[in-house]
Parts: C-alpha cells; sequence; structure tokens
C-alpha cells in the first residue's frame, strides 16, 4: 500500500485552527484560515441541510456552539447562515465555500458525518463537489457504507475509515457488539478500498491499526490536545490531528 504523503506532511488542524478565545469558532473559515496560515493541513466535519447543503459542521444540533437550539438538519442553508456564532462574525459554512477559501493551499481531510440509517444522500451531494476540486483532499466517515458509497460515486477520492473502541456509548447509535467489533478491527478497509485509517488515540496501541498500518496502510490518529499526546502518537502513527497547542513548536524545541 502507498503512503499518502501529503496527507501525512504536515499536522492536521482538527475542525480547522480554531480557538475560541480569539474569535475562531471550529469548522468556521476564520479557523480555516488561520491553519492555511500555518501551513496544516484542515480536518472538517460535514453534515447536511434541510435543503440537502452540506454544510461544516460538527454536533447533530446547534445548542453547544451557536445562539440557537435544535437539529441542524431541519434548518435550510440560509437560516443555518443566519444564525450567530457568539464571539465571531463567521457563519456556518457550506462545504463549497470551504473549499473556495482553501483553494488546494493545504490539504484537507472531510468527514461525513453518518446518522447509521443508510441515508445516503450526503454523500451523493459531496461526492461531485470533491470529485472536482483542484487541491489535495480525501474523505473518511466512522461508517463504512458511507466510504462504500464514495467509492462507487468517486472512486478516484481517497477513503479512508475513523474508527476507536466503538464503546456502546460513543459513535454508532444501536449496533449490535458484533458490528462494533468488526468496526473495531477495520474488517471494512479492504471492502470500501480505504487508503488510510484514523484511530482514536486513547484506544492506541490496538492490533487491527497497528497490523495495516505494518502493511503499509497510512495511519493517523485524533485527537491529540497536549505535547504527551504528541509524544504517545509519534510511537504509533503517521500523522496527528491536533487542537489547543502548536505541535511546531515541539519540532522546533
Amino acid at each position: 500500500m502507498a503512503k499518502l504523503d501529503w496527507l501525512i506532511a504536515r499536522p492536521i488542524a482538527h475542525r480547522g485552527l480554531h480557538d475560541r478565545a480569539r474569535g475562531r469558532v471550529e469548522n468556521t473559515l476564520a479557523a480555516a484560515r488561520a491553519a492555511i496560515e500555518r501551513n496544516y493541513a484542515i480536518e472538517c466535519d460535514l453534515v447536511l441541510s434541510a435543503d440537502g447543503v452540506p454544510v461544516v459542521f460538527h454536533d447533530d444540533t446547534l445548542d453547544r456552539l451557536t445562539e440557537a437550539s435544535g437539529r441542524i438538519g431541519e434548518r435550510t442553508l440560509a437560516e443555518l447562515q443566519a444564525i450567530r456564532l457568539p464571539g465571531t462574525d463567521d457563519r456556518i459554512p457550506a462545504f463549497a465555500e470551504l473549499l473556495e477559501t482553501v483553494g488546494g493551499r493545504v490539504p484537507l481531510v472531510v468527514e461525513l458525518k453518518s446518522e447509521w440509517n443508510g441515508d445516503r444522500s450526503l454523500e451523493r451531494q459531496v461526492a461531485p463537489m470533491v470529485a472536482a476540486y483542484r487541491g489535495r483532499a480525501c474523505v473518511m466517515s466512522f461508517d463504512p457504507d458511507s466510504m462504500a458509497a464514495m467509492k462507487r460515486l468517486a472512486p478516484a477520492v481517497p477513503r479512508g475509515l475513523i474508527a476507536d473502541h466503538f464503546d456502546p456509548d460513543g459513535e454508532g447509535g444501536d449496533l449490535t457488539p458484533l458490528r462494533r467489533f468488526a468496526l473495531r478491527h477495520l474488517f471494512a478497509v479492504p471492502a470500501v478500498g480505504a487508503s488510510f485509517v484514523s484511530y482514536g488515540l486513547a484506544t492506541l496501541p490496538a492490533p487491527a491499526p497497528l497490523l495495516l498500518h505494518r502493511f503499509g496502510l497510512t495511519l493517523i490518529t485524533w485527537t491529540v490536545r497536549t505535547p504527551a499526546d504528541a509524544a504517545k502518537a509519534k510511537r504509533y502513527v503517521d500523522q496527528i490531528t491536533f487542537e489547543g497547542f502548536d505541535p511546531d513548536s515541539l519540532a522546533a524545541s
């Protein structure tokens, strides 16, 4: 398996280089611009608005990050972009706005959020956008069915699986223990044609990602929040997805 050299060349800023104290909320254009200025790759999250537009947002609901409440998928793009993000002039961006802002200057690592219900509407909207994008971009998801859809819809775009221990109170809703076991051990990597895996740092070392890494699969990890986390990650993975500190300061020390 060939390494994705452009993916692992620089640390990956988790949801952009965000800092709420400085007016940069996660997954906003301000956070993306800050990452570009530091030449960090950008990880972002996509969900669908009520009118079927991919928007850059992590949570199912608006409550944590905005002055509104309720499910994000129940608002249109226009309604979402009218919502204020406290402490900033930014709004929830459409994915198309993020692509235009980044413009190929740094790699994009795009997580497709899944509701684990078989609905592939998000993938159908995102696939032509990333296929036409002239910059370096890859897609990933916790849900292998999402990446199987992307394999069909945009086969040239690199795909990855996100995984951790898949505890019952974590990602995946009401998945059976057997399905969680399969996800934890990355059984779907061959079927979806994954070029990389993003494995949770808290559950490393783990046998499945380390075995795949030994056989050449690109391995990144999330979320690295301290220098101690970075030191642990260095033992196992090709690159980190970070927030809350400056990885370049570690390289310079």
